[in-house]
């Protein structure tokens, strides 16, 4: 009996738990749907229209001079002299003396030049004398037939004018000599650094210096293929400059600039980046003319980075997105102008800056692009187009401050 009762017990607990969850189930109402509007997305907009769009192109290079120079003297000798101008950072013009070697030697061979010369003018008069007395004589012995070479002296005439071209050469190359114990500046310049000082003895192969022209500095410059079908370079020496304006790299958030010439491309593209380099020309980048004009303008130094910028050609009836618009890579939102629906719509830009997508095709006209963020972007929602200054009302919806106790 006992063992009936414990089958029997647990059996009728769990009939009785069944039996009293359906009756709760049964007797619990469902909660009635909610009705209401569908609130609608919030979406700021402009409206797509084709325009023309001047293409800018953008590249970099280092400021460089367009000579530079070691300065080496052509004779050998000590330095007795230096120009206040040929130190580090100094400026010179064109034939301008800057080093003066000791002259001593040079002005001794130029006297000892002058004595051969002398003599062998000498020599060449007594020997043309004695030729003109040479012929008077044989015709006065009666002789009928013609002198020969021998008697007139003219091997001893002819070598007495080569000893006058001798003496003449050497005393011009002791001139020479002497003119080139002075260094001259061989254009208008600055001095990169001096390697010599007073008193030191040269050779003709010594470096007295480094220095550069400042008439105009250049600024190598790269352009990608892409960007090449945009310009029109200067290939030949008849072809037109293309302006370039050129803006401070080295110093963060300068507006300092300068403008230039592209003047001629080095017509070979880069084996590992496929650029083509350019040469951007820039005149009186020191300033040197300026200053004497009173134009506050700083000035272009060597080696210093900057940014080129460059007007391209016109790319005519495109859609100009701005990149800040885009919902994903290659990807805007558009809004059906009359339906007010969302539409994801794929680009394929045909030219980028860092600020713009370029696009010929696939965008209508009149349609909207959607330039704010959009958290959710189904295909196909309704949109209300709300003004960029007005704020979206989502933002409206803030926790009131708990009132003071």
């Amino acid at each position: 009996m006992s063992q009936l009762i414990r089958i029997i017990l647990p059996i009728a607990v769990l009939a009785v738990g069944y039996f009293s969850f359906h009756q709760l189930a049964d007797e619990k109402e469902m909660p009635p749907p909610r009705l209401g509007k569908r609130r609608l997305i919030e979406a700021q907009a402009n409206i797509l229209q084709r325009a023309d769009y001047q293409v800018v192109l953008q590249s970099q290079g280092l400021v460089q001079p367009h000579n530079k120079t070691s300065l080496t003297p052509r004779v050998g000798g000590r330095v007795r002299e230096i120009s206040p101008n040929f130190e580090s950072g100094s400026f010179f013009k064109k034939g301008e003396t800057l080093l003066i070697l000791d002259p001593t030697d040079f002005q001794t061979a130029k006297t000892a030049a002058l004595a051969r010369l002398a003599r062998a003018e000498a020599s060449l008069a007594q020997e043309e004398a004695r030729a003109k007395q040479a012929l008077l004589d044989w015709n006065d012995l009666g002789y009928t037939e013609p002198p020969t070479e021998l008697v007139l002296r003219k091997p001893q005439l002819k070598e007495a004018r080569a000893n006058v071209k001798a003496a003449q050469a050497d005393l011009d190359d002791a001139i020479r000599d002497l003119e080139r114990t002075e260094v001259i500046a061989p254009y208008a310049g600055r001095v990169r650094q001096r390697m010599v000082g007073l008193g030191q003895s040269v050779s003709s192969g010594t470096i007295l210096g480094e220095i550069f022209s400042t008439d105009f500095a250049e600024v190598r410059l790269s352009l990608s293929a892409k960007e090449l079908t945009h310009v029109k370079l200067p290939d030949n020496p008849e072809d037109p400059p293309v302006d370039v304006t050129l803006v401070d790299a080295l110093t963060e958030g300068s507006d300092q600039t300068w403008e230039g010439e592209i003047v001629r491309t080095e017509g070979i593209l880069d084996a590992k980046s496929r650029k083509l380099f350019v040469i951007a020309r820039v005149n009186d980048p020191f300033g040197l003319a300026r200053s004497k004009s009173k134009i506050n303008t700083e000035p272009l130094r060597i080696g210093q980075p900057v940014r080129a910028i460059l007007e391209g050609a016109t790319i005519p009836d495109v859609f100009v997105i701005p990149r800040n618009t885009l919902y994903r890579p290659n990807e805007i939102l558009t809004i059906h102008p009359t339906e007010f629906t969302l539409k994801r719509q794929k680009i394929t830009p045909i030219w980028t800056d860092p600020e713009n997508l370029v696009v010929s095709k696939n965008l209508i006209e009149g349609w909207h692009l959607v330039t704010n963020r959009l958290s959710a972007a189904p295909e196909g929602a309704k949109v209300e187009i709300v003004n960029p200054e007005e704020k979206p009302k989502a933002a409206l919806k803030k926790l009131d401050p708990k009132p003071a106790a």
